[in-house]
Formats: structure tokens, C-alpha cells, sequence
């Protein structure tokens, strides 16, 4: 079963894409936010066969929803309706401080010169988590 792992921004989407068998996660593109967004997840999925989507859940230390939640949310509730895909949340924590680990020596997002690598790698940190979980 292929899956797609979406890291949500307000800036940026990573997406990561696993291998047909949904054991390996691997980064595939990122995406600018906004309007068109969406359409090309759903684009992503339909071209690539998948057939679960899963989407980090942002909280913060006491667990609760961080800000962004809300937007995620939406993005969610709007990527089932247009894909008629399952959608799953999986918790995420500083995905992409550890995404920028493996780019830079002192994990620093700030220093990172590719942050689209960053996110992508961030999306696939998560669906690996996710499929890590779920075998």
C-alpha cells in the first residue's frame, strides 16, 4: 500500500511518498502554500497510486494543538473531499529540526541552504514514523 506523508507549513508542504509496499518513506517535492497547494497533493497522489495520506499533527509541549493546527485541520478535512482518500494524523515533533540534521552539522534550520530539502525530508520523518507504527 503506497502512502503520502504531507509535513504542513503556511510557508511550504513537504511531501514524501513511500514505496508500494509502504514500508520506506522517502522525500519527493515540496510545494508552496496557498491556493494551488492542494490541487497538486491531490495530483501527487493520484499520479503515484496511493492510496492513504498521512498528515503531521502539530502540537506543542503540553500537547495541546499548536496554531498552525487549525490550518492543518482544514487542509485535512479538504484533501479527503478532493482525493476520497483516508487522511491519518501523525503526531509530529520537531520534525524538521531533525530533517535539518541530516543536511547541516549543527542541525541548524537557520543555516540549512535548502530548505525545500528540509521539507520534504521533514514529510518523509514523519510517514516514516507513521508506517513505522502501522505495520
Amino acid at each position: 500500500m503506497r502512502h503520502l506523508g504531507i509535513d504542513y507549513g503556511t510557508t511550504r508542504v513537504g511531501v514524501a511518498l513511500s514505496d508500494e509496499e509502504g514500508r520506506l518513506a522517502f522525500p519527493l517535492e515540496v510545494i508552496e502554500s496557498g491556493p494551488k497547494a492542494l490541487s497538486r497533493v491531490v495530483e501527487l497522489a493520484q499520479t503515484n497510486n496511493v492510496q492513504k495520506v498521512v498528515i503531521g499533527e502539530s502540537r506543542n509541549f503540553k500537547n495541546e494543538p499548536n496554531l498552525v493546527m487549525e490550518d492543518i485541520e482544514q487542509f485535512k478535512k479538504d484533501l479527503e473531499e478532493l482525493s476520497h482518500l483516508p487522511v491519518d494524523y501523525q503526531q509530529e515533533f520537531f520534525t524538521s529540526t531533525q530533517a535539518a540534521r541530516q543536511f547541516e552539522p549543527d542541525g541548524s534550520r537557520k543555516e540549512n541552504p535548502s530548505q525545500k530539502k528540509l521539507d520534504a525530508s521533514a514529510a518523509a520523518l514523519i510517514l516514516q514514523s507513521y508506517l513505522d507504527t502501522h505495520k
